[in-house]
C-alpha cells in the first residue's frame, strides 16, 4: 500500500507540473493562462507561440500522464490501483498544486494514460481525437468525442478494472470542456488551423 501511495502522489506532483506554463515562459511568450483561451494546453499554446512551442507542450503533457503509470507497471499494482495512478497524474493537470490549482483540461494527459495503461486503447482514443479534428476541425469536439468514447473502448478491449477510475477521469475532462460545449452550441468555437 505504501508504493501506491508513493506512486499516486508521485504522480499528481508531476501532472502538477504545467508543459504549457514553463514552455511558454522559457520561450518568452508569458503565461498561457493570460492569453487566448487561457487554458494552458498545446492548442491554446498552439494560438499564441505557434507550433513549435504547442509540440512540446504536447509532449510535455503525454509524458506526464505515461510516466507514472508507466513505471508503477513494474510494482505488480492491481489494475484498479494502476488506473487511480494515472487518475492521480491526471489530476495534477487539471490541479497543479505548483500553479494555484488551476491547470489546463488535460486531453494530452488522459492520452499519456491511456497509452500506458493498454496501448491499443491509447492508440484508439488518439485516432478518435485526430479523425474527429481532422474531419470537424474543432480540437474541442475531437475531445469530448475521445472522453466519451474511451471507457467502451476500455469495457470492450482492455482491463474492465481500469473502468472506475477512467469514467471518473474521462467525466472530468468533459466537465473541463463545458465553456467550450456552450460555444460549440452556440457556433463561437474557433476552429483548429492545421
Amino acid at each position: 500500500m505504501l508504493i501506491f501511495i508513493a506512486f499516486t502522489l508521485g504522480a499528481y506532483l508531476l501532472g502538477s507540473i504545467s508543459s504549457a506554463i514553463l514552455i511558454c515562459r522559457i520561450a518568452g511568450f508569458g503565461d498561457p493562462r493570460d492569453k487566448g483561451s487561457g487554458n494552458p494546453g498545446t492548442t491554446n499554446v498552439l494560438r499564441i507561440a505557434g507550433k513549435k512551442a504547442a509540440a512540446f507542450t504536447l509532449v510535455g503533457d503525454l509524458l506526464k500522464g505515461f510516466i507514472p503509470v508507466f513505471a508503477a507497471h513494474v510494482t505488480n499494482l492491481s489494475p484498479f490501483l494502476l488506473s487511480c495512478v494515472g487518475l492521480a497524474a491526471f489530476l495534477g493537470h487539471l490541479f497543479p498544486v505548483f500553479f494555484g490549482f488551476k491547470g489546463g483540461k488535460g486531453v494530452a494527459t488522459a492520452l499519456g494514460v491511456f497509452l500506458a495503461l493498454s496501448w491499443p486503447i491509447g492508440l484508439l482514443a488518439l485516432g478518435t481525437w485526430i479523425g474527429m479534428a481532422l474531419i470537424f476541425r474543432y480540437s474541442s469536439l475531437a475531445a469530448l468525442v475521445m472522453a466519451f468514447l474511451s471507457p467502451f473502448y476500455i469495457a470492450l478491449w482492455s482491463q474492465r478494472a481500469y473502468l472506475p477510475a477512467m469514467i471518473s477521469l474521462s467525466l472530468l475532462l468533459i466537465i473541463q470542456h463545458r465553456g467550450n460545449i456552450q460555444r460549440l452550441w452556440a457556433g463561437q468555437e474557433k476552429k483548429i488551423k492545421f
